[in-house]
Parts: structure tokens; sequence; C-alpha cells
């Protein structure tokens, strides 16, 4: 078990140094879709619709630099190399919005969700970087 660990975390942060490239496919979700039937894979604006939900956590897993320099308002910050050992603040009862600056480190890091067991987690297509590029709101 402690192999495995080390071998995630070695893992995670090979991938936080590996260029954070994004995917260009966009999912348009109705926003008044129950949150529960969102897709794997979510546009920015599906994101702004439903982010504010009780049963919706935005989670931001770039570091703590890139997160000071704009992050989505209310959104939750755990940078991708403390995700394994911050599983608990992770909930399994609401959906999980995961983000980055354009999409990659999320959606590595929603794969890895997936594989632990979680079945409500969904990857922020673009990042912050389409978040801001459609002039939704940022707080720096």
């Amino acid at each position: 078990m402690v192999k495995k660990l080390v071998l995630l975390m070695v893992l995670l942060t090979a991938v936080l140094l590996a260029a954070c490239g994004g995917q260009t496919t966009a999912s348009v979700v109705n926003p008044n879709l129950d949150s529960a039937t969102l897709p794997a894979a979510i546009d920015v604006q599906t994101v702004a619709a439903v982010k504010e939900r009780d049963d919706v956590l935005l989670l931001d897993v770039r570091e703590q630099w890139e997160y000071d320099e704009g992050h989505i308002p209310g959104v939750t910050l755990i940078p991708m190399n403390e995700v394994a050992s911050r599983l608990s603040e992770i909930p399994t009862d609401k959906e999980v919005i995961v983000t980055c600056r354009t999409g990659n480190r999320s959606g590595q890091v929603a794969d890895f969700l997936r594989a632990q067991g979680y079945t409500n987690i969904h990857n922020m297509e673009g990042g912050i970087v389409a978040w801001e590029a459609a002039g939704l709101p940022v707080e720096r």
C-alpha cells in the first residue's frame, strides 16, 4: 500500500511538471439539468451555471501561486500533488468539477479520482484559460 501511494505521488508530481495542454471538445449542458447527469467533460458555461449549487464542488488542482494569479470565485484549492493525501476533503456526496490551467492536469486528477472509486467527477474543459476567455469572473 505504501509503495502504491509513493508511486502515485511520484506520478502526480511528474504530471504536474509536464505541460498543461487542454482539450477542445465542449459538452454544452442545460444548466437546469440535474447535476448528477453531467457528462465527464463539461464546458465553462455549464460550470458557471451549476457551480453555486449545494450539490456541486468546484476543485482547482493548480499550485498556490497559479491560484493567486487568478481563480474562479468560490473554487476549492487542492494542488494536484496533494490530492492523494487529501482525499478525505473531496466529497463523495456532491458532483465534483475539477479544473486547472487548461484542462490537462484536471483531466488526470479526474481520472485518478475515478480510479479511487469516485463516480461523481467531471473535468472542466479548457481550464481557467477558457474561463477567462469566456469573460467569466476571476478573483485575484
